[in-house]
């Protein structure tokens, strides 16, 4: 049983707090939007661990391959191919039919999701630039999953930053997967389109970017009319410093191959982005 739970990867869940931004960028923490996030998060949840169960059954040999990833259920054989499958359409079953309780427009999300994930996993992963663009919209429909469920816009500002970000911290995955084929370990054939040197300008390149395109977003004349405050630029140093530190692990300690163990994981970048969010909210409530 523990390793079926182990199957659908409940870490990773860490990702799917992307369909709260919404209402943090809005500001909006009415009592039912928190349910509705909240009631979209279990959803999205459920279609993302029954996207992962259909990864993990593509990847069985590959992942037998990798140091970490042979520990996974399917590929040690903890859990049977069978029963992965039933998981999986139980899953992805569900999913859509509690979100059809919710939103119709979170139904097309999940579905959405769903399709380019399993294309991804059949095909797109395996083509560089492509594979961590995919990750990055991803990203993105988790913020248009809270959109759809609790009916708040997503302005230009949050889509382009979680897009960013997101492609920033792809890189840093491809670089561990490049490391490991460095070392004999070849896991993926995307890796055929980079190398250290690549990932590191362009990890480099996209770090500007996030931090730049942050700070625009916070002095922003619309930003700053609709929160009531032009102070919250201030915030921009715990996000210079939580890129700074993703950046320090990658590159210094080489620890970029699962970001949500890296968040979860490390203490600096668990304080600094709790330090982020507490200067936020404080910053605009004031």
């Amino acid at each position: 049983m523990m390793s079926v739970f182990s199957l659908l990867r409940p870490r990773h869940y860490l990702k799917n707090i992307f369909i709260f931004a919404p209402l943090l960028f809005a500001f909006s923490f009415t009592s039912e939007h928190i349910l509705q996030a909240l009631a979209a998060f279990a959803v999205f949840s459920l279609m993302a661990s029954a996207v992962y169960i259909f990864n993990d059954l593509n990847d069985i040999e590959e992942d037998r391959r990798h140091p970490q990833k042979k520990l996974r259920p399917l590929a040690s054989g903890r859990v049977s191919v069978k029963t992965a499958w039933i998981v999986l359409v139980v899953l992805s079953a569900a999913s859509l039919g509690l979100a059809a309780l919710l939103s119709q427009s979170l139904v097309y999300v999940l579905g959405i999701y769903f399709g380019i994930n399993i294309l991804y996993s059949l095909k797109l992963k395996h083509i560089a630039l492509v594979d961590i663009s995919v990750i990055s919209i991803g990203f993105v429909l988790r913020l248009y999953a809270g959109s759809a469920t609790t009916g708040i816009p997503l302005s230009v500002w949050i889509v382009t930053l979680t897009y960013l970000l997101a492609l920033f911290i792809a890189l840093a995955k491809r670089r561990d997967d490049v490391l490991l084929a460095s070392q004999g370990k070849r896991t993926r054939k995307s890796i055929d389109g980079y190398n250290l040197e690549f990932i590191n300008i362009a990890m480099t390149l996209m770090a500007g970017v996030v931090i730049v395109s942050y700070i625009l977003y916070t002095i922003s004349t619309d930003v700053m009319a609709r929160l009531h405050t032009h102070y919250l630029f201030i915030t921009s140093a715990f996000v210079i410093l939580c890129v700074m530190r993703y950046m320090q692990l990658t590159f210094v300690e080489e620890k970029s191959g699962t970001p949500t163990h890296l968040v979860l994981g490390d203490p600096f970048l668990r304080s600094t982005l709790l330090l982020w969010l507490i200067s936020f909210l404080i910053i605009v409530l004031i």
